[in-house]
Parts: structure tokens; sequence; C-alpha cells
């Protein structure tokens, strides 16, 4: 049945219309206001939701302290590093390719080719650089080897021999720092042990930056803490040269507070012609694997699953490495390493040692384990060969590992048992950490950083004490201490668990 007004009297209906037109523009306008009602934090968000969670503007909370000014290279260090020579870089990677194949599985006895051959000219190589060492540096070159004996990759006993230089610390040197590059090489069939396999970029390139970095680095009065740069064997077939090293140290009770594996830094060129000329990613594990379950259940309780001591490690490099006179940006990529794949870093991590790896920033996956060869349909070329190698960048990436090599060695050593005291509920939060006794610690600043940031943003200096209470609760904030140096050196940050 149809409605109908017609027995309601005109001038009525005329009332009724007027009426239900000012109540639906009414309700319009109270839709038009609820919508332009921003939320509290609306004026910090105004590009939407996802801006919303990351908007610098809206960082909070606001806390004591001042804002987290990178450390800059001191004079010596600027120094240091424009000292690094793009032709050496050359020349190493030239000798290392000229070798034929670096395989570990090849001829450790012919005296032109294979793996022994590279070994022994590495150990020549860095002899004779020792030998330019500055009086009163005590720097020590050995061959540490062992038999392998048939495992993965490995089909009969082989010998693994790394080329280790030592550089002794002058008032620390139990505390060790160490950079790595491996000389073994590949080709596309890992067993092939006798086609040639270059290996400039994978990974000539990071042991040009070993040898470039001893001949600078010895120069100088020794740094409080030693510094090992060491070429590594058997990556390639399992990382067992790095492994070898790693246990040595371990042995030895070396308190190793930071490792970096240079594994392909040879090229910013990636597939398809992507470039990145000032970039070099860095790599550094999350949740430790050697923690045990109760300390990695404390920490997932606390939050500080991106605070272990090799993302606080990363996070010193970014500090000190990003800058002009490295030319570089350090990328930190939160991951243990690239999407399921390994390095030399992994046995250092094993073992309880904050380790991380540099890798350049686009990978051209044609120039790494591949037999040398052109490919007849599209003629490009396959092969890990030296003219794809940049040695401009190679010197950029070798200043960014002298850089946090140089720093580290240089400042006191990461505070040990930093803890936050939870015995009673409060807003303040109250950090204790044992007394180093570097020789040249002058005292200590407390880190903080709201827990959504990736790095640092503030710093509190507090003195020469080992217990501080501040003005912030830790329930909103991620809190670290880094111990200063009289030079003006700064430590890692470490992260601090509850008493």
């Amino acid at each position: 049945m149809r409605s109908s007004l017609n027995h309601i009297p005109q001038a009525v209906r005329s009332l009724l219309v007027l009426s239900f037109i000012s109540l639906s523009l009414g309700f319009a306008q109270a839709a038009s206001t609820a919508r332009a009602v921003p939320p509290t934090s609306a004026p910090f968000h105004e590009a939407g939701i996802f801006a919303r969670q990351c908007a610098s503007t809206d960082i909070w909370p606001k806390g004591p302290g001042s804002a987290l000014v990178p450390q800059a290279p001191t004079a010596e260090l600027r120094d240091m590093l424009s000292q690094i020579d793009t032709g050496r870089i050359n020349a190493t990677i030239a000798k290392l390719v000229s070798f034929g194949t670096r395989h570990t599985l090849s001829s450790q006895t012919d005296p032109v080719r294979g793996i022994g051959a590279s070994r022994d000219w590495l150990a020549a190589e860095m002899r004779s650089i020792a030998k330019g060492a500055r009086p009163g540096t005590n720097v020590t070159i050995t061959v540490p080897s062992y038999i392998q004996q048939p495992a993965s990759r490995i089909p009969t006993p082989t010998n693994i021999s790394d080329v280790v230089a030592t550089i002794r610390g002058a008032t620390d040197p139990n505390r060790v720092y160490v950079i790595t590059g491996h000389y073994d090489s590949r080709v596309t069939d890992i067993m092939n042990f006798t086609d040639d396999a270059p290996g400039a970029d994978d990974d000539a390139s990071g042991v040009a930056i070993v040898l470039e970095l001893l001949r600078i680095m010895i120069q100088r009065p020794p740094p409080p803490a030693t510094i090992v740069l060491a070429a590594v064997a058997g990556e390639e077939q399992g990382l067992y040269g790095a492994d070898h090293l790693a246990q040595i140290l371990f042995d030895a009770g070396a308190d190793v507070q930071g490792m970096f594996t240079n594994d392909i830094v040879g090229s910013p060129k990636g597939d398809e012609g992507a470039i990145d000329p000032f970039s070099i990613r860095l790599f550094g594990q999350g949740m430790p694997t050697t923690e045990s379950a109760s300390t990695t259940a404390t920490r997932e309780s606390i939050g500080g699953e991106n605070d272990s001591p090799a993302r606080e490690l990363v996070r010193f490099v970014d500090e000190v490495a990003t800058n002009s006179v490295t030319g570089m940006k350090v990328r930190v990529i939160y991951r243990l390493d690239r999407f399921l794949r390994g390095g030399d870093h992994e046995p250092f991590l094993e073992r309880g040692f904050p380790a991380a790896r540099f890798t350049e920033p686009h990978e051209n996956f044609a120039h790494q384990h591949q037999d040398v060869r052109v490919d007849a349909v599209t003629g490009e070329q396959f092969g890990d060969l030296i003219e794809f190698c940049d040695f401009d960048f190679i010197a950029r990436v070798a200043k960014v590992n002298g850089a946090a090599m140089w720093s580290l060695a240089q400042a006191p050593g990461t505070p040990k048992n930093v803890m936050l005291d939870t015995s009673v509920l409060t807003n303040n939060s109250t950090l204790l950490w044992e007394m180093g006794s570097d020789e040249g610690l002058a005292g200590y600043e407390v880190l903080w950083r709201p827990t959504i940031a990736p790095f640092w943003t503030n710093t509190i200096p507090v003195g020469l004490v080992n217990k501080v209470t501040v003005d912030l609760s830790k329930d909103n904030v991620v809190f670290g201490v880094r111990a200063v140096g009289k030079n003006g050196y700064r430590s890692p940050a470490a992260f601090p668990f509850p008493t």
C-alpha cells in the first residue's frame, strides 16, 4: 500500500518538510564536526595512521640529558684514514687473483697456484708490512693451522690455515677486537677445486682491507686494547678457518668485545645496474643464541630483543663511521646475515663474542660463486673477476672498518654486569654496573631511547660512578650504559638486566 500525505493540510505538510530538512542538515553538520575533531595526538600525525606510529615529532617520552651527538673522528684517526691507498688495495686483489684458484681443497704445495701459494704469500706480505711497525708497537704474525677431518664439503683430511696479525694492546691486552676477510674462493660447483676461481670480490676485497689496516695501524702507538687482523681459510666449505680462530681466542680466555667479517665488499653495483657507492651494509644479530633459556626469557620479558651485544656493536659502528671522513653511510640491518645465508662472524657469535658482517649494498650474483664464462645467448660475463671491483669503494669500506676498530680499541671496554634495580616499584630508574679498571677510564654515560627508536637518542653524563638514579621510568624507554675515556673515546653501550 502506498503512503500519502494528501489528507494533511498544505501548511502542516510544508512545516513537516522544513523540519525534516533542518534535522537532516543538523545531523550532517554534527557528523562533519565529529570527523573534524582530531585524536589527541593528531597534530603530529597529519600523514595518516602509519605516520602516527613513526612521526619524529611524536617521540615519547621527553626526558633528562641531551640529544646524543655522534663521536667525531679525532685528528689522529682522520690522518690514519686518509692514508688508505686504493693502489695497494688493487695490487693485493690482483695478487690473490693471480693464484688461479684459492679453493680450500686445492694444492697446499704448488708454489704458484692454489690455496697453499696464496697462504704463503699472505704470511710473507704480513711479515713484510710488520717490519714497518713503529718502535714500541708489538705486532706478531702467525699461521695457526689444523687438519680438518672429513666433514661437510671436506672429503679428505685437509689443512686449514689462517694468517693472523696481532697488534698487542698497550694497557688492556686481553680485551680484543677482530677483523677478518676470507682468502679461499670457489666457483659454481662447491667441490670444484681445479678450475679458476678468481674470488676478487668474494673475498679478496675483504683480505685487502685487512692488509691495508695492518699497514696503517702499526705505524701508530698501540691502543689500549689488542687488535687482531686475519685472513681466514675454509669459509666457502663451512666457516672452518673462522671457527678455528674463534676457538683459539676462546681457549686463551680472550675478552673479545667486537668482531667484524668483511665478506663481499668489492663493489657497490648490483644486478640490473643498481648502485649505491656510499653505503655499506652491516648485519647485526638479534637474540643471542648462546644465552641460557632463563636469560632469553628475561630478555624477552623486558623488551631486550633488539639490544643484544651484537646490536649494540652495530649501533656503535653507525655512530663512529657514518660521517664525512669515511664518506659512507653504515646501513645497519637488524638480522644475523642476508636472508638464510651466513658468514665468518657466526663462529664468534656461537662463543658469545659480539660480531657482525659487512657486505656491499647490492650483490651481483653473476659475479659470485660462478664459473668464469660468457653466456652464449646474452653475452653476459660471469665470474668473480677483478674487473668488477671498485677500488675507491673498497677504500671507503676500509675507512669504515678503520674508524670502528680504532675507536673501539682506544675506548675503555664495554661496561660489565649492568643492572636495573627492580627491588621496589618506582617511576625512577636506578642503574648499577661494575666499575671498570681501564687505565684511561674517565667516567660513564647513561644512554636512553624511546622503545620505538632504532638507535640511541639521548645521553646523560654521570661521572666516575657505578650507580645512578635517573628521573625516567624504565617502563617507557630502553637504557644503556657506556664508558668514556680520558681521550674522549666512548665504548659501545651495555644493556641492563633486572637485579
